[in-house]
């Protein structure tokens, strides 16, 4: 449980007077300081409606302690590192994230070109320079704290909840200048007897994607749950969960490449029927009102929602759903597939322990440069799977009683 010190005042985080708290220093532009180590990390106060929330200062997650749900492990153990400072800037007095991103947000005409998102995520050369949809989704999803993981959170994770992260993180960004949240549209969840209101409400948020009578198209960016994929009468179309009655249409071209490029995901999602497969796409609408995917990526999560890319990773990812320390798991960005990363960090005490899993397919240099990355920050403990050689080990840190 977090402890803020506000002035003179120290508070819990499940003090009932918390938000009055919150609002008071919120005015007085107050910073929070959290007490979870000495010294005491500053952090801000964040609005989000009628609410406020002690977020923690932009680069500053390595500061908390490991305990300190405020914690964030080193941005160079995952694809995250090499972003910072060049597509994403953070402002380090407004906690605000500016992003460059390699993809269109307008379109001129109406020949559609097709495009799949992260398509040059199979090269590190300017890969670190702007954002690629699936890198852009990563970030949200990390940013929204939906990596993290502890068994005290099992079935506590509902789509509304998801929603609400991921539009409250949004709102922490900027795109050319703009609020990122402006053009992200997130389903809300579907209830029938509310049809006639969340149809008008998403009417109202689709407005931006309509075409102008002249001049480029703006597109939007959605984040959705993919329900399924089927043929049209011409292309394909995406059913998104929460969105009965509302298809966005596919090129051939694009299904075809999305099929290709994203095949190991959608397999993934296809041999577990507890995971979700989270889709990112950019999107404008017709004359007509039909909604037309200009660019497309897509993400496999598993039942808690937390990202996995093998059944290795699988593995893992269910493992850390039942262990009672805190874990985040990393992601790879822009980062192509042979270069190690740190699938995931649990929080153990006193130290917290990189957890690494090393593909089947890996090779010497891949081995060097996991070598190289885990001699890079000593005071981490290590755990490596060598998923060629054996079973996954027994994770450390208390696991509820169960072996793994």
């Amino acid at each position: 449980m977090r402890r803020f010190r506000l002035a003179d005042q120290v508070i819990e985080e499940a003090a009932p007077d918390l938000q009055a708290a919150l609002a008071d220093a919120y005015r007085r532009k107050l910073r929070p300081l959290c007490l979870c180590k000495e010294p005491c990390p500053a952090m801000y106060i964040a609005q989000v409606g009628d609410q406020y929330m002690v977020k923690r200062m932009p680069l500053s997650g390595g500061s908390h302690d490991p305990s300190c749900s405020s914690y964030e492990p080193p941005d160079e153990l995952s694809g995250l590192g090499v972003l910072m400072g060049s597509a994403i800037q953070v402002d380090s007095e407004s906690g605000m994230a500016a992003l460059k991103l390699d993809f269109r947000l307008s379109k001129v005409g109406t020949r559609s070109v097709p495009a799949v998102g992260a398509a040059g995520s199979d090269s590190v050369v300017g890969d670190t320079k702007r954002l690629s949809l699936r890198g852009l989704l990563h970030y949200l999803w990390h940013e929204a704290e939906l990596t993290v993981s502890t068994s005290r959170w099992a079935g506590k994770r509902h789509w509304w909840n998801i929603r609400w992260h991921l539009v409250e993180a949004a709102g922490q960004m900027t795109v050319k200048g703009g609020a990122l949240s402006e053009i992200l549209f997130v389903p809300e969840p579907f209830r029938s007897a509310d049809k006639i209101a969340i149809e008008q409400r998403r009417g109202q948020a689709l407005a931006p994607a309509l075409p102008p009578k002249s001049g480029p198209r703006k597109l939007m960016i959605l984040v959705g749950e993919v329900k399924e994929f089927s043929p049209a009468r011409s292309g394909h179309k995406l059913i998104v969960k929460h969105m009965p009655g509302f298809v966005f249409l596919l090129d051939e071209s694009l299904q075809r490449r999305l099929q290709t490029r994203f095949e190991s995901e959608i397999a993934l999602w296809g041999s577990d029927e507890a995971s979700h497969l989270i889709a990112i796409a950019t999107f404008g609408l017709t004359p007509a009102g039909l909604a037309v995917i200009e660019e497309m990526a897509v993400m496999v999560v598993a039942e808690n929602w937390v990202p996995y890319e093998s059944a290795y990773e699988k593995k893992l990812v269910d493992a850390l759903a039942r262990t009672r320390e805190r874990s985040v798991k990393g992601l790879r960005y822009n980062l192509p597939v042979d270069m190690p990363t740190a699938a995931a960090i649990l929080q153990t005490q006193p130290r917290p322990v990189g957890l690494y899993v090393v593909p089947p397919s890996s090779d010497s240099a891949y081995q060097e440069t996991l070598s190289e990355l885990i001699a890079s920050r000593p005071e981490f403990d290590s755990w490596i799977w060598r998923t060629a050689d054996s079973e996954m080990p027994t994770l450390p840190g208390r696991q509820d009683g169960r072996r793994y």
